[in-house]
């Protein structure tokens, strides 16, 4: 039945109640979130014989979301992707934050927006996640708002809106870490196909960390402009590939405002799914590092189970002065989208 139902799913080592709210349409498809971490754990949408299909991978416990890392389906901050060093100045003052990768910085650090609990509030079909991450939290300055909301609508996309205000100016970049696998979770997503409205893209270093180049696609394995399978260039002789046994980079998105910036299509299946965000980057990352783990519905995933098409700041973005800046001052409105719409092909 269309609207948002909630439901207890368990109590984290912190001895904290977490809920998860099921968001359905008019079509019958839904999406299972939770307050812990605004965490997607499924999206069910109909395949090409009209059986729903679970297309999210997600874990069966909370206990497991806790232990098991991989950010699955959660929303990350304050700082998604990496940040070199883990430090940064801004206004002529340096901070240092906990790196939790290596000598760098990761999706905010030792316990980033992903670990906590957020007040929840229904309106009408909108689920809508809010919480205060204060002055210092992680060694980010000023006192950040910071909300997600999450919509089903009734033409096939799940839409998220993100809203966030400081009191004193700090760098920001929010995303969701959803591993998609529009075949229901089993096997590879290198059969899958992939376009991108990406014309550059930023190379790294040995860290991960963007060196400040954009680089064009054109003639190279990362040119997904004109639809082709995930796995026909994950081979290529190109050092960028080899480095991480796929795809764990940041793509240049053309255009601006909210538009297509991504489609998903799986020939098994017949699902398709299309990325509109007004961000000015996504990760695509291939699941080249995900250890091998029992998942929900009996799924077992491992390396490339699953695609993370996270919209997004540029990466180390405060580093580089010919990206996009990720600072928002103080009392400014962050204000982004990203919408994920299923169909059939």
């Amino acid at each position: 039945m269309k609207g948002i139902v909630s439901a207890p799913f368990g109590v984290t080592a912190r001895g904290e109640q977490v809920t998860a709210f099921t968001l359905e349409n008019a079509q019958g498809m839904r999406a299972v979130v939770l307050d812990y971490g605004c965490t997607i754990v499924s999206i069910e949408a109909p395949d090409r014989a009209g059986e729903l299909c679970d297309v999210a991978l997600g874990y069966r416990t909370l206990a497991e979301y806790e232990q098991n890392g991989g950010y699955f389906g959660a929303t990350v901050g304050r700082l998604a992707n990496r940040l070199a060093g883990g430090k940064f100045s801004l206004n002529g003052k340096e901070y240092a934050l906990y790196c939790n990768n290596g000598k760098n910085h990761l999706h905010g650090g030792k316990r980033g927006f992903d670990q906590y609990v957020w007040a929840s509030e229904i309106s009408g079909e909108t689920l809508r996640f809010s919480r205060l991450s204060p002055d210092g939290e992680e060694g980010y300055p000023g006192n950040l708002e910071v909300s997600v909301s999450f919509t089903f609508r009734d033409d096939g996309a799940l839409e998220l809106d993100y809203q966030a205000k400081s009191d004193a100016d700090t760098i920001l970049n929010l995303t969701n870490h959803s591993y998609f696998n529009l075949a229901g979770g089993s096997g590879t997503i290198l059969g899958h196909r992939l376009w991108l409205n990406a014309s550059h893209y930023t190379p790294v270093d040995e860290g991960q960390i963007p060196t400040g180049e954009l680089r064009p696609v054109e003639g190279t394995a990362f040119d997904f402009r004109q639809e082709k399978e995930i796995g026909a260039d994950i081979g290529a002789a190109d050092e960028q590939v080899r480095a991480v046994n796929g795809y764990d980079h940041n793509f240049m998105l053309d255009g601006e405002g909210l538009r297509p910036i991504a489609r998903l299509y799986c020939p098994e299946s017949g699902i398709a799914m299309e990325v509109s965000t007004d961000l000015p980057g996504v990760q695509v990352y291939t699941a080249n590092s995900l250890t091998r783990r029992a998942g929900k519905g009996g799924q077992h995933y491992g390396p490339h189970s699953a695609i993370c098409l996270e919209t997004q700041q540029i990466p180390d973005a405060i580093h580089h002065e010919n990206f996009p800046t990720p600072v928002l001052r103080a009392g400014e409105d962050w204000r982004h989208k990203t919408c994920f719409a299923f169909s059939i092909r």
